[in-house]
């Protein structure tokens, strides 16, 4: 068969076009699938008509045509599967992890909200204005007529209170991201 005769190609295709696409579709189990194959194969052979040696029978090149593309979409129908579950598994894990940091976040600003709570009132303020409002202690000692000397004194006083309130929280946080 050579290109320049299209009414060889057209008898063959008409001779095995349904016998292909019966036989693709037990390989890979879905009709439209199966039927653009062979269009598939019919069209390779169309383009290769004129190179092509064929040794043995057209149809026994045809079958092992459809059974070698049938094979490449399974494949392929693999891989997407793997990516698929790959991305959604991927997705899942960032969600529930964004999610749980989230929640933990909250948690963890509510517990130091509380510990903040329980300071006393010149501790809190010193710690607040060092570390929310990103004062110096100069500027904290000038804004509150107080030494930086005690400045000192209250934030250490507040990080020591506020350590021991969250001692156990912090270390399940730590334990829990490290994991």
């Amino acid at each position: 068969m050579t290109k320049q005769d299209p009414s060889a190609f057209e008898q063959v295709f008409k001779t095995h076009f349904k016998d292909l696409h019966a036989y693709a579709i037990t390989l890979v189990q879905d009709d439209a699938m199966a039927e653009e194959m062979v269009q598939q194969v019919f069209f390779k052979l169309w383009e290769r008509a004129g190179k092509l040696t064929i040794s043995g029978s057209i149809a026994a090149y045809l079958y092992r045509a459809v059974h070698n593309e049938s094979l490449n979409y399974i494949k392929h129908q693999k891989v997407k599967a793997v990516h698929q579950l790959y991305v959604a598994h991927s997705m899942k894990d960032n969600h529930e992890s964004s999610a749980s940091k989230k929640l933990l976040t909250s948690e963890l600003e509510k517990k130091i909200q509380e510990a903040l709570n329980e300071l006393p009132e010149q501790c809190r303020t010193v710690f607040q204005m060092s570390r929310f409002e990103e004062l110096k202690y100069a500027e904290i000692a000038e804004r509150l007529d107080i030494s930086v000397k005690t400045v000192e004194n209250h934030m250490g006083k507040a990080l020591k209170m506020l350590r021991a309130r969250l001692v156990d929280f912090l270390t399940f946080l730590i334990l829990l991201f490290h994991l």
